[in-house]
């Protein structure tokens, strides 16, 4: 089975054209190698994928040529252990960061406030 139709039917991307962009893009690795969309996924590959600057690896548990309901996508692979925690502590990371937006502290200038900073770099 081609490698764009499994992440298609395993649920990592909505349409098997995305699946495609994504891979041509070198967002999805099988073994730490870059691919093409055809190439053929076997069972016991390890798949990296990324997705929203998240990485996931995979482990190619299944072969499915259709794509059915998540609870059976999700028997198609099996995360690594080390995949999840990686993701997990992005996860809180992201979490734990700050909102940019809160560092400012009035907002966006207004037209007075804009006339203002230019008075003040103009008499520099």
């Amino acid at each position: 089975m081609r490698i764009d139709k499994w992440l298609w039917a395993a649920r990592f991307f909505k349409t098997r054209s995305l699946a495609s962009d994504e891979i041509k893009h070198g967002r999805v690795q099988i073994d730490q190698h870059d691919v093409k969309p055809s190439h053929e996924v076997r069972i016991g590959e390890l798949i990296s994928i990324v997705q929203a600057k998240i990485p996931r690896t995979v482990v190619v548990k299944g072969i499915s040529e259709q794509r059915g309901p998540a609870p059976v996508a999700q028997q198609l692979f099996e995360e690594t252990p080390q995949s999840l925690q990686h993701r997990a502590q992005l996860i809180e990371r992201q979490r734990l960061s700050p909102e940019p937006a809160l560092s400012l502290e009035h907002g966006r200038p207004t037209k007075r406030d804009r006339r203002e900073l230019q008075k003040g770099w103009d008499a520099q």
